[in-house]
């Protein structure tokens, strides 16, 4: 009987083992062969597992919009004796895993094993002196601007493009006539088409390119505003400029962190959303039945 329950107990373990990692996995490989309700539970379950470990079959299948029966064949189909077997796994890793949490907060030793300790720990500092030097005003003041423009054109060199992109994506969501300027072409096309209600938003950080510096000079003459988000306000981009919102990127470490940057401008696009309240609902809606039509996403 003692060898038959530590068999089962290393079954656990190893079929467990870190419930953020091996269960996901576990779930994962087993996902094609599980029912539709058995899917949402196992979506529910990933996303609450901390909440999940202590719930009865029946809250979880009320939170998952499912059956009791559901929730326990899920476990069935895991592999797994039934759904206290598997929640009994579950539980013994969390209570685990916070005890370990709350009795071993120093790194540990070494170079190596501090190097993502250090990474995170300096976005974090920086991210911090972002929001000591972030003008409040200026912000709603570049929102009003980016929400009244007869257009709006984002401009990112280099390793600034996926920032220029992921927040041109976002503002598309808000409002019409929102421009990405491409890597090569159309650049002299998109800049011609502004006028003084445009608003172009630049992201410029080192090293900065010469093109960068020409797109802003091109559209300061067709009378357009310019807002920069950039490492200082003296930087070429800066210079240029009417609203400067500045973040470090740590570039002393030989290493562009992007993450500041894109926290700075998801600063910009909650404000911007705020300001907005129900307005682009309308929008929204059209862009979800697109979506429908063409089957664009995986539900």
């Amino acid at each position: 009987m003692h060898h038959k329950q530590n068999m089962k107990d290393f079954i656990l373990q190893k079929r467990v083992g870190d419930v953020r990692m091996s269960f996901d996995q576990l779930v994962k490989e087993s996902f094609a062969q599980l029912s539709p309700g058995q899917k949402k539970v196992a979506e529910y379950l990933l996303q609450n597992i901390e909440k999940v470990a202590f719930s009865t079959a029946v809250q979880i299948g009320r939170e998952a919009d499912v059956s009791e029966t559901t929730v326990i064949r899920f476990a069935y189909a895991l592999g797994f004796g039934g759904f206290s077997e598997m929640q009994a796994a579950i539980q013994q890793h969390v209570l685990q895993t916070n005890t370990a949490r709350l009795t071993d907060s120093s790194p540990p030793s070494g170079e190596e094993q501090n190097l993502f300790a250090r990474v995170i720990e300096r976005d974090i500092a920086i991210l911090r002196q972002t929001l000591h030097q972030l003008n409040e005003q200026d912000v709603w003041t570049a929102v009003d601007w980016l929400l009244q423009a007869d257009r709006v054109l984002v401009v990112g060199y280099r390793a600034s493009y996926a920032a220029a992109h992921w927040f041109s994506f976002m503002l598309r969501m808000i409002r019409p006539d929102v421009l990405l300027l491409p890597f090569s072409g159309e650049t002299e096309e998109r800049i011609v088409s502004l006028t003084e209600r445009s608003v172009v938003l630049i992201i410029s950080f080192p090293r900065y390119t010469r093109q960068s510096v020409r797109v802003a000079e091109a559209c300061k003459r067709m009378g357009a505003r310019l807002i920069a988000a950039t490492d200082r306000l003296l930087s070429p981009v800066g210079r240029l400029s009417d609203l400067v919102f500045i973040t470090d990127i740590n570039i002393e470490s030989g290493q562009y962190s992007n993450a500041s940057v894109i926290n700075l401008l998801n600063l910009l696009f909650a404000a911007i959303t705020v300001k907005t309240d129900t307005r682009p609902q309308k929008r929204m809606k059209q862009l979800e039945q697109l979506y429908s039509s063409w089957d664009v996403f995986v539900e």
